[in-house]
């Protein structure tokens, strides 16, 4: 659910005219929803309210400090990947004890920062990265809250560049290896055993498999039981999708309720990691048209915002809606690929896409809340463009549009 919508030939957010934003504001523009974004985790807490849970929004999808300071006072905790991400939840005001560390790669100045600040749990991916946990916890003389995140072998049928369950992807460590190294880290006095932790992959549309992974984290749960080691929390990851096309992903409650069920009679409790689904169609991006030109058989529409503003078309072939922020009477709609000013052949933000446009008007990129402003760049010296809060009537800046100077300010030539 999201709160953007036409009012007779208008597109709004919430109550206001999106032409309105795109002219006090400029374009390229990040537009969120205020309204739509703590629906999203309100939804998220109502499914999971039977049993003890923590919804860790997961940063890396959206890192926007204004967006996470929202997360931080709707209860939520965090997933994150990076020093630098649990740097910004601190600077939003997010509760350290409220995140969850993954990623494959944490360094060791990044597992002591974590572990300075007292954060819920670090999720283990190999079985080197126990060694490095171990030596800087004990060097700090802490107990280091401690998950591995196992791989189970799960297709999450999505994507090939954002399933992360498989045998063949970098992710977590094997079922086989999972038991054994548990034991060696309940035997360890500077490690506690606080959870078991999976992420299978990402834009996940339906149930089938989560479940399958969750029936292979609580097998493990009651064996590592048996051999005295108890948990305190299993992880089931995010990774739920949403809607950009025709997509029929389930809600929040249809994705964890079949996970809820196998639980019954367990004494644990369920972290989960969204992101996608907390703030993909929280956000709009804006765009204004420049031109038009035809080459040959094709229309292109050219826009002021290109894949450095929003990369996910480019990068992954991902097919967003895109609709004229006012609805022409007198126009007729022409097949065009909506594309940016950048020097790639892969500079669109969607092709073959039946539009009424005059040169002027906004359009607007929906689901652009996950993966859009984390992910843009600088390339061809453009600036990373500003973001705009909407909450009814009203709309804050929360972040500026990048000066030129700020993207060279750090370079240095030399004498």
């Amino acid at each position: 659910m999201d709160f953007f919508g036409f009012k007779d030939s208008d597109l709004y957010a919430e109550s206001v005219k999106i032409s309105d934003i795109a002219s006090q504001y400029g374009t390229p523009l990040y537009v969120y929803s205020k309204a739509t974004l703590t629906k999203h985790v309100q939804a998220f807490e109502a499914a999971l309210k039977s049993r003890k849970h923590l919804v860790c929004f997961a940063v890396k999808a959206c890192s926007n400090l204004a967006v996470l300071n929202l997360m931080a006072k709707l209860g939520a905790g965090f997933d994150i990947v990076s020093e630098g991400e649990l740097r910004r939840v601190i600077a939003a005001g997010g509760d350290p004890s409220k995140v969850v560390f993954s990623g494959v790669g944490k360094s060791e100045s990044e597992i002591e920062f974590a572990l300075s600040q007292k954060i819920n749990c670090l999720n283990i991916e190999s079985p080197e990265e126990i060694d490095t946990v171990i030596k800087v916890a004990k060097r700090l003389n802490v107990v280091a809250p401690v998950a591995l995140r196992v791989n189970p072998g799960v297709d999450a049928k999505t994507h090939p560049s954002i399933s992360t369950g498989l045998k063949n992807n970098k992710f977590g460590v094997s079922e086989e290896l999972a038991f054994d190294l548990y034991k060696r880290m309940a035997s360890e006095p500077c490690l506690k055993v606080s959870g078991i932790d999976c992420h299978i992959g990402s834009q996940m549309t339906s149930v089938e498999p989560i479940i399958e992974a969750s029936e292979k984290l609580i097998t493990l749960y009651n064996k590592l039981l048996s051999a005295g080691i108890k948990v305190d929390h299993i992880d089931v990851g995010g990774g739920l999708g949403v809607i950009y096309d025709n997509e029929t992903p389930p809600s929040p409650e249809e994705y964890v309720a079949p996970i809820l069920k196998k639980l019954e009679g367990l004494d644990v409790a369920l972290y989960v990691e969204p992101g996608r689904a907390m703030v993909a169609n929280a956000a709009v991006l804006l765009a204004k048209v420049l031109y038009q030109k035809d080459n040959g058989d094709k229309h292109f529409v050219i826009t002021d915002t290109a894949m450095n503003d929003m990369i996910r078309p480019a990068l992954y072939g991902a097919k967003m809606t895109i609709i004229n922020a006012y609805k022409h009477a007198d126009v007729p709609a022409v097949k065009s690929d909506v594309v940016g000013p950048i020097c790639e052949s892969d500079d669109f933000l969607g092709k073959d896409r039946s539009l009424s446009v005059k040169n002027g008007d906004i359009l607007v990129v929906r689901g652009a809340g996950a993966y859009g402003s984390s992910m843009a760049s600088t390339y061809n010296t453009r600036r990373l463009c500003a973001e705009v809060m909407v909450d009814g009537d009203k709309t804050a800046l929360i972040k500026k549009r990048q000066s030129f100077e700020d993207i060279w300010k750090d370079e240095i030539i030399p004498e």
